[in-house]
């Protein structure tokens, strides 16, 4: 059983603060590290909530995990993947059940052109299909031109009608495309992707703190966001949370209407989240609950380069 000795601890937690304390380093930060049973070996929080504010980073804070959701997006489009209502290699029912994926075209040199190969899940799970991020890739901000292209607006038109900007299979290359993947869990289970989460990972683990639309409680607790200027010097973001849609979303049709993010949607506790990768460490099993998430050969098979997210 994987520990963390005791005359190891205060020198972690004096790293961690040193971080925190540098005007160069981070305003606050909650590390945890768990072993395969989901035991928390080591836990600490330190500095501030936000650049300049008094109140301290505690365990209870709430943090947008942006990128870390994939890692779930792949676990519920493995869960589909068992029960064969998904398949990693299967165009065809990428293209029933995603039209669209048919449809999508290559931007290359400046105009659309046909894709030379189908998509398949395995290559939206493993960022081969040739979607990018506008952040990243200045292709697809050409490509929308003066209207531009927001991926953190929390619309379905600024996901859903991008182009490729590779062709499929053949580059490596972060983008939208588990955002895709969770679009085919969606359209596959029924379900919209959170609803999604909450039934077949979320609950069945007794994780209460992890959403992509946060309680009035998670949201008091809410980390604020900061931005480093070239010089390094941070500051709050002048626009508050990067990810603002889903924090005001209330009803259920607000719910609705806002892109449920599989490549960057979830709000959590670090120790919600770090249970979920104790059940991969744990070969698909929640140690505390006895819960089977995922197939032993599942969670092999994502630890290969053919589906990690």
């Amino acid at each position: 059983m994987a520990t963390i000795s005791a005359e190891a601890v205060p020198k972690l937690k004096s790293q961690i603060d040193e971080l925190t304390s540098d005007p160069a380093g981070a305003p606050g930060v909650v590390f945890v590290a768990v072993n395969k049973q989901g035991e928390t070996i080591f836990e600490h929080a330190s500095g501030k909530v936000g650049v300049g504010k008094s109140q301290s980073m505690t365990m209870d804070n709430v943090f947008w995990i942006a990128s870390c959701t994939k890692m779930i997006t792949g676990i519920a489009c493995m869960q589909l993947v068992e029960q064969g209502k998904l398949s990693l290699d299967d165009s065809d029912l990428v293209e029933k059940l995603a039209p669209e994926l048919k449809a999508v075209q290559v931007w290359q040199d400046g105009k659309l052109v046909p894709k030379k190969k189908r998509i398949t899940l395995r290559m939206l799970l493993s960022h081969t299909a040739g979607f990018g991020y506008a952040f990243f890739d200045e292709r697809l901000n050409d490509w929308a031109g003066p209207v531009g292209l927001d991926e953190f607006s929390g619309s379905y038109h600024d996901y859903l009608t991008q182009p490729l900007v590779n062709q499929p299979g053949e580059v490596w290359e972060y983008g939208i495309n588990v955002d895709w993947a969770g679009q085919l869990v969606e359209r596959a289970s029924g379900l919209k992707l959170n609803d999604y989460f909450l039934q077949h990972i979320f609950k069945p683990m007794g994780l209460s703190h992890i959403t992509m639309f946060p309680t009035d409680e998670m949201k008091k607790q809410l980390a604020y966001m900061s931005s480093r200027a070239a010089d390094g010097k941070l500051s709050l973001n002048k626009d508050g949370h990067l990810n603002r849609r889903p924090l005001y979303a209330s009803t259920q049709q607000e719910i609705e209407a806002t892109f449920h993010a599989g490549g960057a949607g979830c709000f959590a506790k670090p120790t919600d989240y770090t249970q979920i990768i104790a059940v991969l460490l744990n070969d698909g099993v929640h140690a505390p609950t006895g819960e089977r998430i995922l197939k032993k050969e599942t969670v092999d098979l994502m630890f290969t380069n053919q589906v990690r997210v």
